[in-house]
Order: C-alpha cells, then structure tokens, then sequence
C-alpha cells in the first residue's frame, strides 16, 4: 500500500457495530431490570427507581440506533418503556398480591413446559425454510405426532415406541406436503393448509374409532422426568434450591429440545449439509450449478422439519398431557412459525422468540390467583403476538427470510 493510500475502514466499521450491539444488549438488560427491581422478592415500593433504570435503557437504545444497531436498539427502546410502564405498576400494586402471582420457580418451570413444543415445532420449520419450503403446515405435523406418539407407546407399551411412531407419522405427513411443494410445484401456503386439514381429519378419525367415548387409556407409558434434587446442594444454596424447584418434575424431552438448538446451529452454519441447505434457500440454481441435487435438499429438510414438529406433539401427548384430545395442539404450530420469524429465521433467536412466548403463556394463568387482576393475564398472552407483528412489520430491524423461499425451483 503506498504512502497516501487511505487505510481499509471495515475493522472500524465492525468494531463500531459491536460496540453498538453491546450497548443495545445493556439496554434490554436494563428495561428487565426496571420491571424486576418492583416485582418480589425486592419489592421496591418506590416508582422512581423503575423510571430511573427505565429511562437508561431508552438512552442506551437510542444509542444503539445512533451506532447502526436498529434492531437491538429498538429493541432495548421498548424494554425500557415496558420496564417503567411494569415497574411502576408494580410498584403501585400490592406485596401480597404481587407474591401471590409472582411466584418464579413455578413461572420459569411452566414457561420451560410450552417452550419444549414450541422450539421442536420452530427448528422444523427453520430447517424447511432455509432450503426454500414454507411449511405452515406444521401445526399438522404436531397434531399427527401427538397422536400417534400416544397410540404408539399403547401399543408398544414403551414411550420410545410411541416417539419413534410419531416422528414417522409427522415425517410422513411433511412428505405429503414435499410432494405437492417441489414437483408439482403448487402454492406452499395452500398446500401447507391442506395437510393441516387432513391432520385435522385424520386424527378426528382415528381416535374416534379406535378408542371411542372412553378416550386414551390411563396408564400409557410417559417419557420420564428429570429430577434434579442434587442442585439443592449447590452452592449458593438459594440459587441450587430455585434451580431444583424449577426444574424438577419437566420431562427429558426438554432437554432434548434444549440441545436441538446448538445442534441446529451447528449443522446450518457450521457443516457442508447445512451449507447445502442453505445455498438451495437461498440461489438453488447456482446450488443445482455445481452439482447440488436441490430437490433431494429439500424433501429431505421437509421430512426432517415434519419429525420434528411431530416431536413437539409427541411431547403434548406423553410427555406432559398424558392423553390425547382432538385438536390438543391448538394453534401452537402458528405460534412456532411466528417465533421463527421473530427469531429471524435462526436457531437461537427462534428459541428466545419461544422462550418468551411460553414465560407468556405461564405467566398469565398466575394471575387466577387475584381475582381483581384475572383479565391481566389476556393481555400477557396478547403480548408476544403483538411483539412479532412489531418484528415483522420492521419497526425493530428488517426480519429477512431467505432469498428462495416459497419458490419452486424447475431444473432447467
């Protein structure tokens, strides 16, 4: 380089992002802080520390945006304005009614129970999207997992029988949808439709017929339970003790779900199949181009996303319910494609979008517990729906799904 070259500016540039980033991180930290420094057990019956911690995390957001990080920035806006709005709240409510809701080992215990289907359901749906194919249809796929997980383990008498039947039954059903998706190329929204239909139908159908008035027998085998006790002696002992209350009694297939997450990142990012995967999500021509099969690609990620929503329904079934009901997944395979849009089609943001989501859904029964404040909890569960339409709508950064997606590809 001579002497009058200017000096490359991208590692500036890059640092700068970063330290935007983390002051957009700081910010959010800071809105949950507002809203936690009221809620017990601090219980601070003062509004102005709320509005103080509030304020900052709006002020370190603003930052953030000035820096070039919308998105975390906005973000950290909005965690600040809830953070006062809740603090405040809070802080005007009563202790004992707060205790009686808040109670935070039975919060986060029941937000990781709705997370487990939820995040199976979300990275079945990012592995079809990122090789191109929407899947809304996997609100079927769970249903048929959910049913054919129970019937499974009823009649192999194991709930590994029963797993394995409902992965093969949501595989199959995604293989419907592959068909009508890549070769015959229909629409993907309709066809994703349809086979929610025909879940709808055919498990109606099935556990009519088969088990009747008297519904699924008591006593079917049940995915077994982690039970941590030993964390009760961990030190600190408080910590160890709301570690072990939160987690005892949550069925293994959690922690499956919670090791599906680095294991999806992994083999999209960091693997030549997940590169392959991508590439036909993203330009599947110059993917067909240097000898990538991009219709093997893709069945293969519609299958594999139709295990693994079944995986969540199985879970509905013998892994928390412990019965079958028509209709039982009611809707949480949408809430799955809307936390994967929140999570901006990524592994780890999926499953922070369904985190929130299931802290939602445990939270708002808490509320029962005041009858005065039973109708708060609508609005907890109206929250995150509102969130993704913010997300979507790109208030908070563009959400960018890949570039091929929902378009069939014709081999030229």
């Amino acid at each position: 380089m001579s002497a009058g070259a200017e000096a490359p500016r991208r590692p500036y540039v890059t640092t700068k992002l970063v330290t935007a980033r983390a002051v957009g991180i700081a910010g959010i930290v800071a809105g949950a802080v507002a809203f936690w420094l009221a809620l017990p057990p601090l219980t601070v019956r003062n509004v102005a520390a709320p509005i103080v911690v509030g304020s900052l995390a709006g002020v370190l957001g603003v930052g953030a945006i000035t820096r070039g990080e919308r998105r975390v920035g906005w973000g950290a806006v909005v965690a600040g304005l809830v953070g006062m709005a809740g603090g405040v709240a809070a802080a005007q409510a009563s202790s004992a009614h707060l205790e009686d809701v808040i109670t935070w080992s039975t919060i986060v215990s029941l937000g990781l129970v709705w997370t487990t289907p939820l995040t199976f359901a979300a990275i079945g749906g990012l592995v079809s999207e990122r090789s191109g194919v929407v899947n809304i249809g996997l609100e079927g796929m769970m249903l048929m997992g959910a049913f054919f997980g129970i019937w499974g383990a009823d009649v192999t008498g194991s709930w590994w029988g029963g797993l394995a039947i409902g992965m093969i039954s949501g595989g199959g059903l995604a293989l419907v949808h592959a068909v009508f998706a890549i070769h015959l190329r229909a629409d993907q929204i309709v066809s994703g439709t349809a086979v929610i239909f025909i879940a709808w139908g055919l498990t109606g159908y099935l556990y009519n017929s088969h088990y009747g008035f008297d519904g699924t027998p008591e006593g079917t085998p049940a995915v077994p339970t982690f039970n941590p006790t030993w964390l009760a002696h961990v030190p600190p002992r408080a910590l160890g003790q709301f570690l072990a209350d939160s987690l005892n009694g949550l069925s293994l297939m959690t922690i499956f779900a919670f090791v599906l997450v680095p294991l999806a990142w992994l083999v999209i990012f960091r693997t030549p199949l997940g590169l392959r995967i991508r590439s036909c999500g993203e330009h599947p021509r110059a993917a067909d181009t240097v000898g990538i099969n991009v219709y093997r690609i893709r069945y293969g990620s519609v299958v594999m996303s139709g295990v693994l929503a079944a995986m969540g329904g199985v879970y509905l079934s013998i892994g928390f319910n412990h019965h079958f009901t028509e209709k039982m997944t009611a809707g949480l395979g949408f809430i799955a494609l809307a936390a994967l849009i929140f999570g901006n089609w990524r592994p780890f943001g999926a499953f922070a979008a369904c985190l929130l989501f299931g802290l939602s859904q445990a939270l708002a029964p808490q509320f029962q517990n005041v009858d005065s404040w039973a109708n708060y909890g609508t609005l907890f569960q109206a929250l995150p729906y509102l969130l993704t339409l913010v997300a979507v709508a790109g208030v908070i950064g563009r959400t960018v799904p890949p570039a091929a997606d929902g378009r069939p590809y014709i081999k030229q």
